[in-house]
């Protein structure tokens, strides 16, 4: 049973989840389990759709779900994916109740489901005003205008919760009618860290949430590359690729299919190194563009893609073309950002080369390793990820992806300029650098996976980068 960590005072909120089953892989817990359509009272109340990437609105997809609730609300938790939940912590109670806390609203909450809330709270919100003698509401409405509804309403939705908890007399309703009332069933799905007072199980929970999440409301649309480049998001960071290194930019697949060998992803995850130093913006429905967590370089590039899609769409950052579709950049910080960006796929490369001769002079035994050995088996053509220039080693991405994530350390975010020429830093100080890394590994287990994905590894290289750039590593 989970206790509610020390760290979080939010009151949090309470459903009752019915017949539920709990399963847990790694680090992460997902409960499955029935709740009555009551508890998605207190939902709304707290919640926003913030972590959901997208805002719901009325329309066919609301209108289906409401028919199927009241024609045939005993059928109905078979014909809907329902709703899931995340929470960074919570607490089992009596009665299979569960309490939440969502710590970090901008990734925490509703994930899934956001037109199964709409739906049931407008079916909710449309009863009581009948219940009132007010017309329902027939009008579409988007998320936020129906929340606003919601509030102003909400004296008379605690009424006629309670008129359907009694008969006319006065006595308890004891009755389960389904139909008329709030007693059926929704199902809901709740995910929350396996121990949420391990403080690295929580943050490696919360760095997959956003994954998750994406993966849940992928609906085989457009894809993120695709939706970018049509909207001209690629079309500056392109001429300074075409300006600093033509012969890259013309290797990276800008568009779907058009030959290149280098994914578009993988560069702008490298291009976020720089972003992350700009503060936070709000993209076109405005909320706010959270940088990808640090594993996410490793563990998730299409994540990356995908927020500089949303990141792109600020109006603090593009303006629409004259009645195009596309857009067109209006932020000279971002430019800046992308005029550094165009330099780090050499520097990675530089530490891709360099890493396994200087593994070993910290003391390891490179080509010993087993995910090295195996991986140089298999591979006959051994080159940098960008440069395509032959290398003796190849490495596994998780061994390297902290390092090149160490260079955001680098970028001023004053200036948006280089803090030190980076090529002359890493020759300088790679050596040490890569002298207290080794460590990682070792503790790792050697494992690239878990080098890749662990939180450690970016936390031990951001701080030897500063130490470094304060003169105090050796």
């Amino acid at each position: 049973m989970a206790k509610h960590s020390a760290f979080t005072e939010n009151p949090g909120i309470i459903i009752r989840l019915e017949m539920s089953t709990t399963q847990t892989i790694g680090g992460v817990t997902k409960i499955n389990g029935m709740m009555k359509a009551k508890y998605i009272i207190q939902i709304i109340d707290d919640l926003d759709l913030q972590a959901n990437p997208r805002d719901s609105k009325t329309g066919a997809v609301t209108s289906a779900i409401i028919d199927s609730a009241q024609s045939d609300p005993q059928l109905f938790p078979f014909k809907t994916k329902g709703i899931l939940l995340a929470a960074s912590d919570y607490q089992w109670l009596d009665r299979d109740r569960i309490r939440m806390f969502f710590v970090d609203r901008s990734i925490e909450g509703i994930l899934d489901g956001g037109h199964n809330t709409l739906a049931i709270g407008l079916l909710i919100l449309n009863r009581a005003l009948e219940f009132k003698g007010e017309k329902p509401l027939r009008k579409n409405l988007t998320w936020g205008e129906f929340k606003k509804l919601w509030e102003e309403k909400r004296e008379m939705i605690g009424e006629y919760c309670e008129s359907i908890r009694k008969n006319d007399d006065g006595s308890p309703n004891t009755e389960n009618t389904t139909g008329s009332d709030l007693s059926f069933y929704i199902p809901v799905e709740v995910i929350v860290p396996k121990d949420p007072e391990d403080k690295m199980c929580v943050a490696d929970f919360r760095s997959d949430l956003l994954e998750i999440c994406e993966a849940r409301n992928n609906n085989a649309e457009l894809n993120a590359s695709a939706k970018a480049n049509q909207k001209g998001y690629f079309d500056e960071l392109y001429k300074q690729f075409q300006q600093y290194e033509p012969g890259l930019a013309k290797r990276i697949e800008w568009k779907t299919n058009d030959g290149g060998d280098i994914k578009v992803q993988d560069i702008i995850a490298l291009v976020w190194l720089a972003l992350r130093q700009l503060p936070e913006v709000k993209d076109a429905e405005g909320k706010t563009v959270v940088p990808p967590a640090p594993v996410k370089l490793y563990s998730s590039k299409a994540s990356s893609l995908k927020q500089f899609e949303r990141f792109m769409s600020s109006p603090e950052v593009t303006v629409g073309e004259h009645g195009d579709y596309k857009s067109a950049l209006r932020n000279n910080d971002v430019l800046k950002a992308f005029k550094l960006a165009v330099q780090i796929p050499a520097l990675a490369d530089y530490i891709y080369a360099n890493f396994p001769n200087m593994y070993n002079a910290a003391g390891g035994s490179y080509g010993k390793i087993t995910a090295v050995k195996k991986l140089n088996e298999s591979r006959r053509n051994k080159h940098t990820p960008y440069g395509d220039e032959s290398v003796a080693v190849a490495s596994p991405d998780g061994f390297i992806t902290p390092l090149v994530f160490g260079l955001t350390e680098l970028v001023d975010p004053d200036t948006m300029e280089w803090r030190q020429d980076p090529q002359r830093f890493l020759e300088k100080n790679l050596q040490a650098i890569v002298n207290d890394y080794a460590q990682v590994l070792s503790a790792l287990g050697w494992d690239p996976q878990k080098v890749g994905k662990s939180p450690m590894s970016y936390t031990t290289v951001e701080r030897d980068y500063k130490m470094a750039l304060a003169g105090m590593l050796e």
